[in-house]
């Protein structure tokens, strides 16, 4: 039997960091996203999970220079306000490390991408039914043509390539 988990987005949330003067991260996280997961008897293997994250909350900001510099600079969120993911593939190791294979989209550019996850398992909260996975994974600035300006002229604040995602994902049925 199959059932569809859909996204709380009040117990979830996603943190985009990047590197900068290579000595710390800047980091912004947001919570305004939906998606779903599919299980076939409750069973990890093969799920398919799908959300869209939109960058354009007002929580969705770096916090440590938030007078200037805002995911905007990078994403262009006017005009590209949402990040799309969707399985491919799911392949469980373990219980805690498998592999998520999938489509990434951001500023309408689609890249193929492998997340590390792991699936906390289910729990119950209040009654409901709940899924958690958390989910890691790295791009780079330049496969999805995001402003590659290495030096905000601005501060001269050194940006690096890579985008660390991190996603905890907890999921109702």
């Amino acid at each position: 039997m199959e059932t569809k988990w859909t996204i709380d987005s009040d117990q979830s949330d996603v943190l985009i960091k990047i590197k900068h003067s290579i000595i710390a991260y800047i980091s912004g996280a947001t919570n305004k996203f939906k998606g779903n997961v599919d299980l076939k008897n409750d069973s990890i293997e093969n799920a398919c999970i799908e959300f869209s994250l939109d960058v354009n909350s007002k929580e969705n900001k770096m916090e440590q220079f938030d007078t200037y510099l805002k995911i905007n600079d990078f994403i262009e969120t006017e005009q590209y306000p949402v990040i799309n993911f969707k399985s491919t593939s799911f392949q469980k190791v373990n219980q805690n490390i498998n592999f998520l294979k999938g489509n990434l989209t951001v500023k309408d550019i689609t890249r193929v991408i492998e997340f590390d996850t792991a699936f906390l398992g289910y729990n119950f909260y209040n009654g409901v039914r709940k899924a958690s996975f958390e989910v890691k994974g790295t791009i780079n600035r330049r496969d999805f043509n995001l402003k590659t300006n290495s030096i905000f002229q601005k501060d001269g604040i050194m940006m690096g390539q890579d985008l660390l995602i991190e996603a905890n994902l907890e999921f109702t049925a």
